[in-house]
């Protein structure tokens, strides 16, 4: 049970392929540090940082793991009891973003998730500083592919100007206070009494946020 004086704690990793700047993004949000010649990590690093939504504080354990497949085996046993997985790619780098179906993979094995929907996914591409010629990913084959993968968080970031990176990890822990409500839901139902004569309808809710701060909602 969690002492009623200490502030929830998440567990959150970022993965994604060696470059993205994973490491500038949790630097970023963490510091509101910029470092362009900052080295890749090796192995794993964490930080922590307090997040307010609705009055409420979090504390988020941030695990930046390196991207490199030489790192696997020293990156994979921190999936285990994560709360949030931020797949991260860069704008500027296709091959980069078509890499993320690998990362879901891989976490998802290692995490032991039965079902990707047990955890929150949020997709985030990063470097959106660049310019439109660099840009190699548009924002609608982000959010054509969570769609897809039933990733119903998706944001665009700049770790070098700052923009939308406080907003992707809030966005995060909004996707996991969601989940966690109909998690705590479903187990109401599961213990009263179901009229089944009624029609059940499941709606789904989709925000994915652009470099211009345009929210999508499907």
């Amino acid at each position: 049970m969690r002492s009623a004086n200490k502030n929830p704690l998440l567990k959150v990793v970022i993965l994604g392929d060696g470059g993205v700047g994973k490491s500038c993004l949790m630097n970023r949000f963490v510091s509101n540090q910029f470092d362009d010649h900052s080295f890749h990590t090796i192995g794993v690093e964490f930080l922590n940082k307090d997040l307010e939504i609705d009055r409420q504080t979090y504390t988020l354990q941030i695990w930046d793991t390196a991207g490199q497949e030489r790192f696997k085996t020293l990156r994979t046993p921190f999936y285990r009891g994560s709360d949030i997985c931020m797949l991260t790619y860069a704008i500027d780098d296709k091959t980069s973003f078509k890499n993320l179906e690998v990362w879901r993979k891989e976490f998802a094995y290692y995490a032991d998730l039965k079902e990707t929907s047990q955890i929150p996914f949020i997709v985030v591409g990063n470097k959106s500083d660049i310019s439109m010629e660099q840009r190699e990913v548009s924002q609608l084959e982000m959010e054509t592919w969570c769609n897809e993968n039933s990733i119903t968080s998706c944001i665009e970031t700049s770790a070098k100007n700052a923009s939308n990176v406080q907003e992707a990890f809030k966005m995060a822990v909004q996707h996991w206070l969601r989940l966690e409500s109909r998690a705590d839901n479903n187990e109401t139902i599961l213990n009263d009494t179901v009229d089944l004569s009624k029609k059940q309808g499941e709606s789904r809710m989709s925000c994915c946020v652009g470099s211009g701060d345009e929210t999508i909602s499907n």
